[in-house]
């Protein structure tokens, strides 16, 4: 599968991408891309550059189909502890659209637009004794804040207050993302996890720019830039080994792994190095990815 991470909506890099694939012998490709490719003539680009997409759509759009997908009844079908899946039929069209569903994520959002609720009543709390002058620059100052404009509502007389259907709208969204694809081979299952991969890539690149720093680049020789990237890459390599032996986030396991220290301790007797005591949670990491822990005592020594 073809992915994009954090692509645009700009065609130009679609021709681009075609252009380079014409040397490649692929006997099939699915194109898996955000929801920045969602427009109808960038879909028709894809496939006419060969094979079938993936994309992931926007799920708060005026679209009939996105609210008609939405709307369709249907059972969740379990992939895993965090995700759930169920493929609806929309009229008037050949493609096909999956609902993915994670419940953890759904708990996330759920308390994040409970806190978004809370600090929106405390912000207008008392705005209808303000003057109506002042109210509108209220209102002009909420415009500008996206997650509280979200649920906002100006009654008819100007007053401001939580609007309970968008609430009730956005509860509806919680923990879900929408995908759309033109393959009629692939299964449901398929569809989700595909767009899963371009998750993956996406999260490779963040954690090749903040955990393992690719940037900035200190060398100016190509074959010196090259090995700094080839580096990088190995380390995230093994960061994902890692995770996967391990089924735990990096950032978990690096948390319990750094705290493994060496200690050097010098006195009359002489000088000797100690390694501090093994964790359960450390030995369990060290066991899984098969490495042996390092011995208490590393060193020791008489007085010189």
């Amino acid at each position: 599968m073809g992915s994009w991470p954090g692509a645009t909506s700009d065609s130009a890099l679609i021709r681009q991408v075609k252009d380079e694939l014409k040397e490649w012998t692929l006997g099939r490709v699915v194109w898996v891309a955000d929801r920045g490719f969602t427009s109808a003539a960038n879909r028709r680009y894809l496939q006419r550059a060969g094979g079938h997409y993936i994309l992931g759509e926007k799920l708060r759009t005026e679209s009939p189909e996105v609210k008609a997908a939405l709307g369709r009844q249907g059972r969740y079908k379990t992939l895993s502890d965090n995700m759930r899946i169920k493929e609806v039929k929309v009229a008037d069209t050949d493609d096909r659209f999956v609902i993915c569903h994670n419940p953890d994520q759904a708990k996330r959002d759920t308390a994040t637009r409970e806190q978004l609720i809370a600090q929106l009543a405390d912000t207008i709390e008392g705005s209808d004794k303000l003057s109506g002058t002042k109210r509108a620059e209220l209102r002009g100052r909420l415009s500008t804040k996206p997650g509280l404009n979200r649920y906002l509502r100006v009654t008819p007389g100007g007053l401001l207050r939580i609007d309970k259907a968008a609430v009730k709208a956005e509860e509806g969204l919680d923990g879900k993302y929408l995908l759309r694809s033109s393959d009629p081979k692939l299964s449901a299952e398929d569809i989700a996890l595909g767009y899963k991969q371009l998750l993956e890539v996406e999260r490779g690149w963040r954690d090749m720019k903040s955990i393992i720093d690719l940037r900035p680049v200190y060398h100016r020789l190509e074959d010196r830039i090259r090995a700094h990237v080839l580096l990088c890459w190995l380390a995230l390599l093994l960061i994902r080994i890692i995770e996967t032996t391990c089924n735990d986030t990096w950032s978990n396991l690096r948390l319990q792994l750094e705290r493994l220290h060496v200690g050097t301790f010098t006195g009359p007797a002489g000088t000797f190095r100690q390694c501090t005591e093994i964790t359960k949670p450390q030995q369990t990491i060290l066991t899984a990815i098969g490495v042996s822990p390092p011995p208490r005592i590393l060193e020791a020594a008489p007085p010189a």
